[in-house]
């Protein structure tokens, strides 16, 4: 019997310890009303970027950009730095192209990527282009 109490004793003080420390370690959670429309505006972002990207993933594009001197896997990660603005510009204009994917659409449509990468790259929020002079910091 004093076994079987003194057993009972150990296993009590083990798990007295393994919530202690579970109730240290667990970080408290933080509850917040989430407004609907940053949802939304996030969503759409995220969609934007996503069919940017699916432009960018085209073989013509890619063409058109190596031969501007553009690594496209560079350039898909620089569309996740751009401003809002920016993406729905680029978004706005790929939605004007034609169904068909008329190459010369696709040409300006490339163009229009490559400069607002050269002009984030110009004032110094990218890195994108070696050809661009950047300021001594």
């Amino acid at each position: 019997m004093h076994s079987l109490r003194q057993k009972r004793k150990s296993i009590a003080v083990l798990v007295i310890i393994a919530l202690s420390t579970f109730s240290i370690i667990s970080a408290p959670a933080h509850a917040a009303m989430v407004n609907t429309a940053e949802i939304l505006k996030q969503n759409q972002h995220n969609l934007t970027c996503e069919r940017i990207n699916m432009f960018l993933d085209r073989s013509e594009v890619q063409k058109h950009l190596v031969a501007w001197g553009v690594n496209p896997e560079e350039a898909k990660a620089r569309v996740d730095s751009l401003t809002d603005q920016e993406i729905e510009k680029i978004a706005a204009r790929i939605d004007q192209l034609p169904a068909g994917g008329v190459l010369g659409a696709i040409v300006g449509a490339a163009l229009i990527i490559f400069i607002v990468l050269l002009l984030t790259d110009i004032l110094g929020f990218t890195d994108v282009f070696s050809f661009v002079k950047k300021a001594d910091k």
